[in-house]
């Protein structure tokens, strides 16, 4: 027989079921409770922000490292200067190709080259963790003219020939990147094969590297093929048109300008590789055509001139006050 309540409405074992699932449900502790790893998790947290704030204080969270490093790649490098018009070894040069003579748009998506000068590419994740250039790095046409630490190159002798002393025609030698944060590097070249190779134009890679090789000489060529053996060990003027030949595989640096690169920097710089581009009369084009790019004195960067013509026009007043003055004393 079943019981229900005094409204006959449901049974009573129903309702007590009910209400006893109910009272089971409600929470028997209030928020303040900690429940758990709390302790644990507490001093996780502790160490992490200290962890954290030790790391900024030393300056060696990932922003800041890349931050600093690239204020240092970016810092403005003065340029040795040629008093005698030449490049010598030890120098600290730019190495610029100029921009194309003809300027005209022929396509919608293809700008006329500009004057671009080698600069390190360096790969982006070792840009925040590391302190000077490391290889492999690559090498692309920067359009920023400005010389820093991406730009400037030390022309270094691999034979016995010392610092100061003029580089020659057909003479080799090396392209080293700045020391410290530059890392010494080496610049290189080598024949192009299935595996080796720029990734667009697919010629001959340039490349910098630690270890001095073969690969890592190169020589300068003039511009004219016909005068190029009258000048072979004629020192090599600064800021004048010459080839860079790479020593091993003959092939003339070149400027790739229908290939762009995006670097980390956020620009678009133009492949670097090691290709000779060859005209009708058998003559290098213009990707083939590079300035060693040296302060020369007098020019409005360098005025070195000025200052020298200062001092003797000082000098020489006062040699002609000092003979008046014998003069009238005598």
């Amino acid at each position: 027989m079943t019981y229900t309540s005094q409204y006959g409405k449901q049974p009573w074992s129903t309702r007590y079921r009910r209400k006893t699932n109910i009272n089971m449900s409600v929470r028997t502790y209030n928020p303040s409770v900690r429940v758990g790893n709390w302790n644990e998790d507490i001093q996780l947290e502790e160490d992490t922000l200290k962890d954290f704030l030790e790391r900024r204080d030393k300056g060696q969270l990932l922003y800041q490292k890349r931050t600093k490093f690239e204020q240092t790649i970016f810092k403005k490098i003065d340029l040795t200067i040629s008093r005698d018009g030449f490049v010598h070894f030890g120098d600290i040069v730019n190495i610029r190709c100029p921009g194309t003579k003809d300027k005209t748009k022929y396509f919608a998506h293809l700008e006329p080259r500009q004057d671009c000068q080698l600069s390190v590419y360096p790969e982006i994740n070792r840009i925040l963790e590391a302190s000077k250039f490391e290889e492999p790095c690559g090498i692309t046409g920067a359009r920023d003219l400005t010389p820093n630490l991406r730009s400037c190159f030390v022309i270094r002798s691999c034979d016995d020939s010392k610092n100061s002393e003029p580089l020659r025609y057909g003479q080799p030698f090396y392209i080293s990147t700045m020391d410290d944060e530059g890392g010494s590097l080496l610049l290189q070249s080598d024949r192009a094969t299935l595996t080796k190779s720029v990734n667009k134009s697919r010629h001959q890679d340039v490349s910098l590297v630690s270890n001095p090789s073969f690969l890592v000489e190169w020589q300068v060529l003039h511009f004219d093929p016909r005068l190029r053996m009258e000048y072979e060990g004629i020192p090599v003027p600064a800021n004048e048109r010459v080839i860079i030949n790479h020593r091993k595989t003959n092939q003339n640096m070149a400027v790739e300008d229908e290939f762009t690169i995006r670097t980390p920097f956020g620009s678009r710089e133009y492949e670097i590789t090691s290709h000779t581009y060859l005209d009708s009369h058998r003559a290098e084009k213009e990707v083939n055509h590079w300035m060693i790019v040296m302060g020369v004195p007098g020019d409005p960067v360098y005025p070195v001139i000025q200052s020298e013509a200062s001092t003797t026009t000082t000098v020489t007043k006062s040699a002609t006050m000092t003979t008046e003055r014998t003069q009238a004393s005598c």
